[in-house]
């Protein structure tokens, strides 16, 4: 995904200025697709110059008003072409990980902590994610094809929060020592370890 379109996507929702836009960011497709306020304005700029989008005429001109943009034709058939595009899975990039397979080289030192740090921040998330859900999309409401993809996503969110609280839990309980803790000690580096 790229950020184009994405603000594609949110300026079809809903016609926006750059500022709500930046407040939508921040409360829904950021938590799947994250950009920087500056880097939403930049990217409305060349929207703007490629012709796909257009800032609306206001009601009545006032000093300091927002521009409200909006989606062209070419903006909505770009966005069409880039859904139909097949696009392979991307590799997972998480530094977490990264750290934890340099830890078996060099040893653990705080890593315990770091990763009982991330599981809070993931059960909160996934508290957040489940809030959301039950207010946007209550078992009793009918949903259109819309707000069906919509919830896919959300739920898609929930069962990635959902595997990362199962995996460092496990994570946590399989490095726990003979005290309960994750070991914390420093691989003797003088001493490499046997590879047969």
């Amino acid at each position: 995904m790229s950020l184009p379109h994405a603000i594609l996507t949110a300026l079809l929702e809903k016609p926006s200025s750059g500022l709500e836009l930046t407040r939508r960011f921040d409360r829904s497709i950021g938590y799947f697709w994250s950009s920087t306020h500056q880097q939403i304005y930049r990217e409305l700029g060349r929207l703007e110059q490629a012709g796909r989008i257009r800032a609306l005429r206001p009601g009545r001109p006032a000093r300091g008003s927002k521009k409200e943009y909006e989606v062209l034709p070419a903006g909505r058939e770009e966005l069409a072409a880039w859904v139909a595009l097949p696009e392979d899975p991307k590799p997972v990039r998480d530094p977490l990980l990264l750290r934890m397979r340099a830890a078996a080289v060099v040893g653990a030192p705080g890593l315990g902590a770091e990763l009982r740090r991330h599981l809070e921040l993931h059960r909160r998330q996934l508290a957040e994610y489940r809030e959301i859900e039950e207010r946007d999309f209550p078992p009793e409401r009918r949903a259109g094809q819309d707000d069906r993809l919509r919830h896919l996503v959300l739920r898609g969110g929930i069962d990635l929060e959902s595997f990362w609280i199962t995996w460092l839990t496990g994570a946590i309980e399989g490095l726990a020592g003979p005290e309960g803790a994750v070991g914390d000690t420093v691989r003797d580096k003088a001493a490499p370890r046997d590879s047969r």
